[in-house]
Parts: C-alpha cells; sequence; structure tokens
C-alpha cells in the first residue's frame, strides 16, 4: 500500500514542504503474502510517535531480489522525493540478505558511522548485534538508512541514530525534521541556520 507520489520535483523541495518518508520492506514472505509484514508498521508507528512536523509515507514491500530493491529505493529517491528512505529487513549473513548491497549500490555516498552506531546499541542487548550489516547512504537529496526486520531492534536503531538524521536531512536540503523533544531530541549545531 502506498499513498500517491507528489507531483513536485525532489530538486524543488523547500523546508517548509511536507516531508515523504520512503519505508521498504524487503522480505521474500511478506511479498508473497505468506507473511504479515510487522516491520514497515514499526518504523511507521515510530514516525508516527516521534515526528512533530507534517509529513507523509510512501510504502513498498519487496522480495529479497537485488534489482527490485534498487528499483524501489530510485523510485522512492527519484520520483516519490523522498527526503529520508528507511527499509527494514535484509541485514544479515543469510544468502537471500541482500538489503545493504542494493543500498550500495543505488548510493552515491555511503554513510557507513549510521551502521556503526546501530550495531553497537545492538550489542548492548543481544550479542548477534555483530551479524547485522546495515548501513546508510545518499541517493541525490535522499538518505537511506537500514534497519533490521525485528520489531524491537527497529525502535533500538532509530532512538540511536534518528537523533542526527533531522540535521542530516537539513544539510541534503530537505525539508525540516523535528521530533518530540520528551521522546527523542534531535541535534543541530548552534551555528547551523533555522529551519
Amino acid at each position: 500500500m502506498s499513498t500517491t507520489a507528489s507531483e513536485r520535483t525532489p530538486d524543488v523541495r523547500t523546508p517548509h514542504d511536507e516531508a515523504v518518508i520512503g519505508i521498504v520492506t524487503v522480505s521474500d514472505r511478506a511479498s508473497r503474502g505468506e507473511y504479515t509484514d510487522r516491520g514497515g508498521p514499526a518504523v511507521r508507528d515510530w514516525l508516527q510517535r516521534h515526528l512533530t512536523t507534517p509529513w507523509r509515507v510512501e510504502t513498498r514491500v519487496v522480495p529479497d531480489e537485488k534489482p527490485q530493491l534498487e528499483a524501489a529505493l530510485r523510485e522512492l529517491a527519484d520520483r516519490a522525493g523522498c527526503c529520508l528512505i528507511v527499509t527494514t529487513g535484509g541485514t544479515g549473513p543469510a544468502l537471500r540478505d541482500i538489503t545493504p548491497e542494493a543500498t550500495e549500490a543505488v548510493c552515491t555516498r555511503m554513510m557507513p558511522g549510521f551502521g556503526e552506531l546501530m550495531r553497537a546499541a545492538s550489542l548492548a542487548v543481544v550479542p548477534t548485534a555483530i551479524l547485522s550489516r546495515q548501513t546508510a547512504g545518499i541517493r541525490g537529496t535522499s538518505l537511506i538508512v537500514n534497519l533490521p526486520g525485528n520489531p524491537s531492534a527497529i525502535a533500538d536503531c532509530l532512538n540511536a541514530v534518528f537523533p542526527a538524521i533531522p540535521y542530516c536531512i537539513d544539510l541534503l536540503e530537505g525539508p525540516a525534521l523535528d521530533t518530540d523533544p520528551e521522546l527523542l531530541a534531535s541535534f543541530r549545531p548552534k551555528h547551523a541556520k533555522p529551519r
């Protein structure tokens, strides 16, 4: 299920535009309807609780197939104008886990600090976090962040990295994202221009 993409192009966004956020579930079984997607709704619920600025969502469910995931990421970044694209699933060492490779294939710049911090946060909870290969990168003016598929791990990872995401979107000249400071304070340097 997805909402209608905006007619405007990503390169004419202003800081006051409604943010468009893409959520991509990567799962063979969910894409075939054999499994109820829990990862995508967990990401959406987390964002609904924490974001205070206007935003809308574009959702996709794709199988663990690199070409299909790459196509979904390109479409969300280039046509739907998503400032942020969050994937869930496909980040482990299993043979069909291809999310990091697809992300790297469509990005022009990688942001390895996101994966490093997510693994560090997850290691405080479970030792198998070292098996996770999440990463993040930039395509045009879109930030793409890989999350695991487990809903509790999704929350752990978003809690760790999201404080830096609004400022990253600022630097990409996207819409201003603000969070509820009582739940999660986003960080912007003192010298940053008001959005």
